[in-house]
């Protein structure tokens, strides 16, 4: 399967991704100990995230939580395949490859690229390295994501809470 290209209106490389909503536990910035995870196009139509793991992130002592990190790897999996389509996709499934422990105070550099696309689905697949996007490798990743048009978010979500997440993406491919 050919990766699919990027949306001719895709964000550039080296343009800083912004939260897709406030509130959301993954790139948010109100959800006090959300994850807080940065995104940033790369080269090479890929996408960049990091987040620091914080003591409210852990499970066993001074270690990242295994779910959390899946949880980080959903959020960097799917801010890459909707910016870079440009439209809405949510999760169909995910797995998890943990490779090293992620302590609490590290960096977690997530690359995530785009791997394929069959009518509404999305493949993606990503790789996660400790304290550098360089650094030893820690978690692997690989998910589907099918797109959906809004009717998915007004029948399933909050309406008066989607007039956010709709300013915000005003202009991506809702129903392509």
């Amino acid at each position: 399967m050919e990766p699919p290209s990027p949306h001719p209106d895709a964000p550039a490389p080296g343009q800083p991704l912004d939260a897709h909503y406030s509130h959301c536990f993954g790139c948010g910035d109100e959800v006090e100990s959300g994850l807080r995870i940065r995104s940033t196009v790369g080269e090479h139509h890929v996408v960049v995230s990091t987040f620091t793991v914080t003591k409210d992130h852990q499970g066993a002592p001074g270690l990242a939580h295994g779910g959390l990190l899946t949880c980080a790897f959903d959020e960097a999996l799917g801010t890459a395949a909707g910016n870079l389509l440009r439209v809405p996709v949510v999760t169909a499934k995910l797995e998890t490859d943990f490779r090293r422990p992620v302590p609490v105070g590290s960096t977690l550099y997530i690359t995530t690229k785009l791997c394929g696309r069959a009518g509404r689905k999305v493949y993606t697949s990503a790789e996660g390295r400790l304290d550098a996007a360089d650094g030893p490798l820690a978690v692997e990743a690989r998910a589907l994501f099918v797109t959906v048009g809004v009717e998915h978010f007004l029948e399933h979500g909050d309406p008066e809470q989607l007039k956010e997440l709709g300013e915000r993406h005003s202009d991506w491919d809702v129903n392509p």
